[in-house]
């Protein structure tokens, strides 16, 4: 078997950082105050570093050090010693060194991200490094300096959104268009955030010296703050929607976990389909409450199988689990959603589409015992002319027959 892109990239990244190891040894750490000044602006990044589902960079600080460090000609008005290959040394060690607590409580920096530190890091010290020692920047002004640097920061950013988005393509098999969308939108954010903080380090160590760090990562580590209190918001927000979506659940009108099981399965068709981050957070939020118009029967429909009612039945269901999610509060995108369910799929907005076909996979799956996914499926593919969209079907088919990490980690992952 060939290997696939993210085992290709490690390896890069592994040969890149050992040949960097070497020449470091073998020449000796140049500057070693600067490096062990930004290697601890590294690691106390990393220490500060918290993940999370949303959290494109998750250590923000620890790379805008080491997008400094790439970037650093000058220290208090002298030159700066230290390469390309001292620069990936220094950042790889400081960056190992500052997750040592972290795989301690079992929360380790996952392989992607590490590569992508050590080849963006690499990729600036290589475009920068030799170019200033040669002196091509000397006939620069200070404004024609910062641009370069932001010219410089801002291609690595962009690099790393296409690096980013390869990755999760190869490990999930989700299209490359949509993750890449996805990253691509996340860059003027904490990304901007990153690339304009790196660049005012390094001007700034140039004039003023090492006691421009601590200045400058004052702000950046307040934004990390603002962003982790925004995520936290976000967070609580979906467990609020997780817990009114049991509701159907706890009163019995549908078996345990089919809305957390539809909601899972429903992203992971999205994704295949190309849906982007926003879309998918409106499909999650439909799909864990798209049974909610049950709650309005006096009779229960046995199992919550809706699937099979008449479709005047389903209509009415689903205009009343609409009425209800509109009086939550909840993006008036959801109860659209919601309430469209029973449509002829043809005049279904696509995550509408997504849920009705999701769902009524999870239904046949209950009712067709041991053999019930395969029955299920084959089910849904002789109903497709008719009640479900096929493009759906055919997506939940390559979904349900990928074996990836991504897509078992998607599916199969509890809350």
């Amino acid at each position: 078997m060939r290997p696939r892109l993210h085992t290709v990239v490690h390896l890069c990244a592994a040969a890149f950082a050992a040949g960097s190891l070497g020449t470091t040894l073998y020449h000796g750490v140049e500057d070693r105050s600067t490096a062990l000044a930004f290697g601890t602006l590294v690691a106390v990044g990393e220490l500060t570093r918290r993940g999370g589902r949303g959290i494109r960079e998750p250590a923000p600080l620890a790379a805008a050090g080491a997008l400094a460090y790439a970037l650093l000609g000058e220290v208090a008005g002298r030159p700066a010693q230290h390469g390309a290959a001292q620069v990936v040394t220094v950042v790889l060690a400081a960056s190992l060194l500052g997750s040592v607590p972290h795989v301690g409580r079992g929360d380790g920096p996952a392989l992607d991200p590490v590569t992508r530190r050590v080849l963006t890091v690499g990729f600036v010290a290589v475009c920068f490094h030799p170019l200033h020692a040669r002196g091509a920047f000397d006939g620069l002004g200070g404004p024609g300096h910062a641009l370069l640097l932001l010219v410089l920061l801002t291609l690595t950013a962009l690099c790393d959104a296409v690096l980013a988005a390869a990755l999760a393509h190869s490990r999930t098999g989700w299209p490359f268009p949509p993750l890449l969308r996805d990253e691509l939108r996340a860059v003027p954010g904490i990304g901007a955030a990153v690339v304009a903080t790196g660049a005012v380090m390094a001007l700034g160590t140039a004039v003023a010296g090492l006691w421009a760090l601590p200045v400058f990562s004052v702000p950046l580590l307040l934004a990390q703050l603002s962003h982790r209190r925004y995520t936290a918001v976000r967070a609580t927000y979906r467990q609020t929607i997780a817990s009114l979506a049991r509701a159907t659940e706890i009163a019995g009108y549908t078996p345990h976990g089919h809305s957390r099981r539809v909601a899972a399965l429903s992203q992971a068709v999205g994704r295949d389909l190309g849906l982007t981050e926003p879309e998918l957070t409106v499909l999650e939020y439909a799909a864990l409450m798209h049974d909610i118009g049950q709650l309005s029967l006096v009779d229960p429909v046995p199992e919550g199988a809706t699937a099979g009612l008449p479709p005047a039945e389903q209509r009415r269901i689903a205009l009343l689990g609409g009425a209800v999610v509109r009086q939550t509060g909840v993006d008036p995108r959801v109860a659209g959603i919601v309430e469209r369910q029973a449509d002829p799929h043809a005049e279904q907005p696509l995550a509408a589409r997504i849920v009705r076909v999701v769902n009524a996979y999870d239904e046949k799956c209950r009712e067709g015992g041991p053999g019930g996914p395969l029955t299920a499926l084959e089910e849904l593919r002789l109903e497709a002319a008719g009640e479900y969209a096929p493009e759906v079907v055919e997506a939940l088919a390559r979904v349900l027959s990928r074996d990836t990490e991504g897509t078992r980690e998607q599916v199969d992952r509890s809350w």
